[in-house]
């Protein structure tokens, strides 16, 4: 058995939010459900999918505005990030105010995330990588059955995650995707944050930040 995912883009930054379902027992994680509640419940409903939990990359507004609301709506743990993004979780309100998304409240997830951590989703397990450098507390959710990976706003086709916010890091940023993701395999698939999938293999030979061919 393995695992099902629909991607379901979300909030007027079009952000992939990620239903990952367990084919072996019907449980399910969302994945970064940063707004439109409805739309995510209706995908839920549409896999025959049980929610279990709410797992975050990151707390940009965008990937996690909607988290507590899923929380207390459905009865689920929040687990991820890593606690480096604690002062993006506090200042939620002030976010979404600034970008003019609904309000949410400051939240605290149930379980924060280090590197070499698990998660689960249903029988399956998701391997944690820590990835620093969009935020300070970003992880990207690794499944090595069926070489994919939820990497955030790390990575994306042809470009890499901004670091011009706050505790944005350029260096541990390139650091992350050339140590940590890179060597997990050319053939990984991963869903990133915004945009088409792609593999680290077609990036390490084509994305021009990231690129093989700019490192030697």
């Amino acid at each position: 058995m393995s695992i099902q995912c629909t991607i379901v883009p979300v909030t007027p930054f079009q952000q992939n939010c990620s239903i990952i379902k367990c084919q072996a027992t019907g449980k399910a994680a969302i994945v970064d459900p940063g707004g439109d509640v409805e739309r995510i419940m209706e995908a839920v409903e549409k896999m025959d999918a049980v929610v279990e939990k709410v797992i975050l990359t990151h707390a940009h507004l965008d990937h996690c505005a909607a988290a507590d609301v899923l929380r207390q709506q459905l009865e689920v743990p929040i687990e991820g990030p890593q606690k480096g993004d604690t002062f993006w979780l506090e200042k939620l309100p002030e976010w979404c105010q600034m970008s003019g998304f609904p309000h949410a409240d400051p939240f605290e997830p149930d379980r924060w995330l280090e590197q070499g951590d698990t998660v689960t989703v249903g029988e399956q397990t998701l391997q944690v990588v820590h990835c620093p450098g969009h935020t300070p507390g970003h992880v990207v959710f690794y499944y090595s059955p069926q070489k994919v990976a939820w990497v955030g706003d790390v990575l994306f086709q042809g470009s890499i995650g901004r670091t011009d916010f706050p505790l944005g890091n350029h260096d541990e940023l390139i650091s992350s995707i050339r140590d940590k993701l890179f060597p997990l395999g050319d053939d990984i698939t991963f869903i990133p944050g915004h945009g088409p999938t792609s593999t680290f293999g077609q990036e390490r030979r084509t994305n021009p930040f990231v690129a093989d061919s700019r490192y030697g």
